[in-house]
């Protein structure tokens, strides 16, 4: 079962090393990691496989570096159930990262290199985007994103928010955390070229107001099971509600399967442990 919609992702994708610990540990301290694994994650990675699990169909346009890794994560990436496309970046090494996963559910990330993310100029397949009912950006240059808005739906990522505010587009839908700086100033910056502005809050649910003046305010939704780790929960609500919005779901609704993405990804190791799925 999924949802009538084809996707996009125009984002990036970055290789992290997972440490799950009692935890963080302080200044000088050394701690002992209960359990390790590294994969392919990053927002542009995890929405997409998100996506995946809930529409019919899923691309993934993104850049990998020409190093080792970037090789492992391209490799890897095919075998995710998405559709992707991915430039090599020349010269340029793959963006990793760090994160520990504590005892309380929480993550915290050390991300090392330049985010790399598509550009218009990659020979890709852009004209693919015409035909996808919704697109999510989480990183690219100016042009890619005025590409990605082919799409029926554009929904983005403040975090993107230098690039998008260049491109000079439209976006349908806004969505960040109101809890993180960066990604609240972002969205404070953008707001008035996004017909709707959605805020997750993390444990209180989050806000949504459109440009028309309709808003509304969710509650959060139970964790279905025991609270694992927080890693991807913001980029597997976002996607969801892509999808949702794609399949032409109006915003009340759409904000409800997005609610359920993110409460199930906290159930689940790493980003793709328990991700939604509608079977």
């Amino acid at each position: 079962m999924s949802l009538d919609a084809t996707i996009a992702v125009v984002g990036h994708v970055e290789w992290i090393d997972f440490a799950v610990v009692e935890q963080v540990p302080a200044p000088g301290e050394i701690v002992h990691a209960l359990e390790n694994f590294a994969e392919p994650a990053g927002g542009g990675t995890v929405a997409a496989v998100q996506a995946s699990h809930l529409a019919g169909a899923t691309l993934f346009f993104t850049a990998v570096g020409d190093d080792e890794l970037g090789a492992v994560c391209d490799r890897q990436m095919h075998e995710m159930g998405f559709e992707l496309h991915a430039a090599a970046r020349t010269g340029e090494a793959q963006r990793r990262g760090w994160t520990y996963l504590d005892s309380s559910g929480e993550r915290t990330i050390t991300v090392i290199g330049e985010r790399l993310g598509p550009l218009g100029s990659d020979p890709l397949p852009w004209k693919l985007l015409r035909d996808c009912d919704a697109c999510f950006v989480t990183a690219g240059d100016p042009e890619a994103i005025r590409l990605a808005r082919q799409a029926r739906v554009l929904v983005a990522t403040p975090r993107a928010a230098p690039e998008l505010a260049e491109a000079g587009v439209e976006i349908d839908v806004l969505v960040g955390s109101g809890e993180d700086a960066d990604e609240a100033a972002g969205t404070e910056a953008l707001e008035a070229s996004a017909a709707v502005v959605v805020r997750t809050e993390g444990g209180q649910g989050g806000s949504w107001r459109a440009a028309d003046g309709a808003a509304g305010r969710w509650a959060a939704v139970p964790v279905p099971g025991p609270v694992v780790d927080s890693y991807g929960c913001g980029d597997s609500f976002a996607a969801a509600l892509t999808c949702a919005l794609g399949a032409g779901q109006e915003m009340p609704q759409a904000i409800e399967l997005a609610a359920r993405a993110g409460a199930a990804c906290l159930a689940g190791r790493g980003p793709y442990g328990a991700q939604l799925t509608l079977s």
